[in-house]
């Protein structure tokens, strides 16, 4: 996949079907609209094109009250190249991408930009300052401007469209929602992949390791949205591409502490020894054991704990 950045490079014209969104988590609905969009470009011999951004709009836009991101830009990259899309366009969003209007955006990036043929948004899909453009707004300047639009229909997690039902549609907001209410299950089937997050292996109190159980601690940016305090089983995966089961903590450690200022994220590999400190890391959320306890000593803990990587072997298969 090619990947071009705006401001700055300019991608060959010549025409391309287009889609545009914040696409965090490209989830079973972003999928949908793509596969949508491949297929139409295919049947008149377009290539593909995504448009996205180098950060969600409302960190600009409303940053006292903008998501907490399913996945960073780099992997947000790596799943939009999965989906078999030919380019991606990734446009910094900043304060002056902000006010611009919703003309000037369809001019600059769909026509100077892209010479784009076709586009492809989701129903509910609007842009450009204050949001005031929208599907029937592209429609009307495409007639003018030499591009169809298409609208798709939203859909549920097997694809369907809900339009005129009472089906909840996928959306990275539905996402959040269940991560944060600890209902790892349908986030993950909704992604169509296991919730993933990225980060450094940082020290700790190596607490861990005294109780029997040395973790790695995973330091990930603010910025990602980290599942519902709890009990984890998943995936561990190292730089040089090795994947460790895992029995993962994620939580402010009540046992120990009556106040913490964050969750902390802590992995525990199964039949692993060895250094993991600096390494930038993935960590995959499988299935959600339990909730976070506090418990009256160090002996119900360890008990607990052995109970925990037990449960994981299970999880994991």
């Amino acid at each position: 996949m090619q990947i071009v950045h705006l401001p700055g490079e300019r991608p060959h014209a010549g025409g391309c079907a287009v889609t545009i969104g914040a696409y965090d988590g490209v989830h079973l609905g972003h999928q949908a609209v793509i596969a949508k969009v491949r297929k139409l470009a295919a049947d008149q011999g377009l290539p593909t094109t995504v448009v996205t951004f180098d950060r969600h709009p409302a960190m600009v836009v409303r940053p006292e009250s903008a998501p907490r991101l399913l996945c960073d830009l780099d992997q947000k990259l790596e799943l939009l190249a999965a989906t078999g899309v030919e380019r991606t366009v990734v446009i910094r969003f900043d304060e002056e991408r902000s006010k611009e209007s919703a003309v000037g955006f369809v001019n600059d990036v769909l026509v100077d930009t892209l010479a784009a043929k076709l586009v492809v948004v989701g129903a509910d899909f609007h842009f450009g300052s204050e949001r005031v453009g929208n599907v029937a707004l592209l429609q009307e300047l495409g007639g003018t401007l030499g591009f169809n639009v298409i609208g798709m229909d939203l859909v549920d997690e097997q694809g369907a469209a809900i339009a005129g039902s009472d089906r909840e549609r996928v959306s990275s907001t539905g996402i959040r929602r269940r991560l944060s209410t600890g209902d790892l299950a349908t986030a993950n089937r909704w992604l169509g992949r296991p919730h993933e997050v990225r980060g450094i292996v940082s020290h700790g109190d190596e607490r861990g390791r005294t109780l029997g159980f040395p973790t790695a601690n995973v330091s990930v940016p603010g910025e990602i949205l980290l599942p519902a305090d709890g009990i984890y089983a998943g995936y561990f995966e190292r730089p040089d591409g090795s994947v460790h089961a895992s029995a993962m903590s994620l939580g402010r450690r009540p046992t120990f502490y009556q106040q913490t200022h964050a969750s902390l994220l802590e992995c525990y590999l199964l039949d692993f020894d060895g250094d993991l400190y600096d390494e930038r890391v993935k960590v995959r959320f499988i299935e959600r054991l339990r909730g976070e306890k506090r418990f009256d000593s160090e002996a119900a803990l360890i008990a607990q704990m052995h109970a925990d990587v037990a449960a994981t072997r299970v999880a994991l298969g």
